[in-house]
């Protein structure tokens, strides 16, 4: 954060200081996990369903931390307010403005953290670059993300969430992007926003957000998604396209997917062409990857430069398409973060293309918020499963019944796929199924929390060294 006294903090955020001195500077973050705390924070203390942070008040300034901003008196040097998550909002607001960056905004309904892991990585190579952290992409995260930002940075990345109309407009009103891209419109949180149309309804406050093409402003949008498309009525920024489609500004031609799931194309630009291979797992990776070029290159990069970035970058968040091979022979692939009907068949797409010659299982937790058709979409996943002849499918937990039923009903043989009713029995049956050889992918909705299962398959089977651990959770 650039620096700030506790004063002046005070008085953008309306709190009362309590046993601080006025004239302390902040000169490091805003930070509500005390045990990432270091000298010159700020400790944002939230009382939490499961944890108050007023508890750690006293080992956050003990850590370092000039002051705590608070709900209610502690035994600390205190910026004392109504609610921190609105004090934090304010402070963010009043930064931004003085700030020295590029804002730069993501959205999407699947894809978001990869793209906009892939983005910083890219941009960092140009210049100081803050990027969300893991996906602190709501309400709390945007304006925290804010804050990691000082005088110094030069591109400040944005992941915005929804989770209904008017979310995003609240989230651009806190830091105004100047550039943004929407990824996609997919099913994600369909029961919360009740139809696709709404979805995109939403994620299109994201470009209403930008600037008009005079002051700067671009929209870059997937020109393989035609609700995407559609809101290029909605901005005045200028718009650049992206994609496979043949069209598009910034395209991806010759797309090969490799053994390990990775891809390799040609980056074709108005400004020429350069190749891409990608380190990061799967076939969709090609869409996000394309993105971020369009971004970099209006950023000003220059086309060598994105494109050896983007071969060069990493897959930072944890569980997604985070591949573990274990010494048992067998291969886990943690996608465990999240998923929907549109991430699901993107994975399975990779599980079936990384397990050439080999035996591929699917092991799928639920798919959360789909509403009224959460029946139907489960069940369609487990046909496509088999359509894509992956070898062996195991459904986990009730609200997962309906993938196992589907693609028994589409023709797989009898044991291809079967239902379990927890993780527990997944682990046990897997325990028995599995053979030196097969690739695993583990994937469901958060709320599944099927990283358990891809856990205990590492512990059981055992990890090589130099792989990455399941149990490495969102940062």
């Amino acid at each position: 954060m650039i620096k700030l006294s506790l004063a002046e903090i005070a008085a953008i955020v309306g709190g009362r200081l309590v046993a601080a001195d006025p004239e302390q500077t902040v000169s490091g973050k805003v930070e509500f996990d005390s045990r990432k705390v270091v000298a010159g924070d700020l400790f944002l203390a939230i009382a939490g369903e499961r944890v108050d942070g007023h508890d750690y008040a006293e080992a956050a300034v003990r850590a370092g931390a000039v002051a705590v901003l608070a709900s209610r008196e502690v035994a600390a040097p205190t910026i004392l307010v109504a609610d921190p998550i609105e004090a934090i909002t304010s402070l963010a607001r009043a930064v931004a403005p003085r700030l020295n960056a590029t804002v730069i905004g993501i959205t999407g309904s699947s894809g978001k953290t990869s793209t906009k892991d892939l983005l910083g990585q890219v941009l960092a190579a140009a210049g100081p670059t803050v990027a969300t952290p893991a996906s602190f992409n709501n309400e709390l995260g945007y304006p925290y993300t804010v804050l990691l930002a000082d005088e110094r940075t030069q591109y400040l990345v944005l992941e915005t969430s929804s989770r209904g109309v008017g979310h995003i407009r609240h989230l651009t009103g806190i830091a105004a992007p100047r550039l943004a891209a929407v990824l996609n419109v997919g099913s994600a949180h369909l029961s919360e926003f009740g139809s696709v149309q709404t979805i995109a309804l939403a994620k299109g406050e994201l470009v209403e957000a930008l600037p008009g093409a005079a002051d700067g402003g671009v929209a870059v949008l997937n020109a393989d998604d035609r609700l995407v498309m559609e809101m290029a009525a909605r901005t005045t920024a200028r718009i650049v396209t992206a994609g496979e489609h043949p069209d598009a500004d910034v395209r991806a031609a010759g797309v090969v997917v490799d053994s390990s799931g990775r891809a390799r194309f040609e980056l074709i630009t108005a400004a020429g062409s350069a190749a891409v291979s990608l380190k990061v797992r799967g076939e969709h990776q090609v869409s996000n990857a394309v993105i971020v070029a369009a971004l970099a290159l209006a950023c000003g990069l220059e086309l060598p430069m994105v494109a050896h970035a983007l071969s060069q970058a990493s897959a930072l968040s944890a569980w997604r398409m985070q591949v573990s091979e274990t010494a048992a022979g067998i291969t886990v692939i943690n996608d465990a973060y999240n998923a929907n009907p549109e991430s699901m068949r993107a994975a399975l797409k990779a599980l079936a293309i990384m397990s050439e010659g080999r035996r591929s299982v699917a092991v799928l937790g639920h798919m959360a918020e789909l509403g009224p058709d959460a029946i139907a979409q489960h069940d369609a996943l487990g046909r496509h499963a088999v359509r894509l002849d992956i070898a062996a499918l195991i459904a986990v937990g009730e609200q997962a019944r309906a993938i196992a039923t589907g693609a028994a009903l589409e023709g797989s043989y009898d044991g291809e796929s079967e239902w379990v009713p927890d993780a527990t029995a997944a682990v046990a049956r897997l325990g028995d199924l599995l053979r030196p050889g097969d690739v695993v992918l583990v994937k469901g909705s958060r709320s599944a929390a099927m990283e358990v299962v891809a856990q205990a398959l590492i512990e059981r089977f055992g990890s090589l060294p130099d792989t990455p651990s399941a149990q490495a959770g969102p940062a």
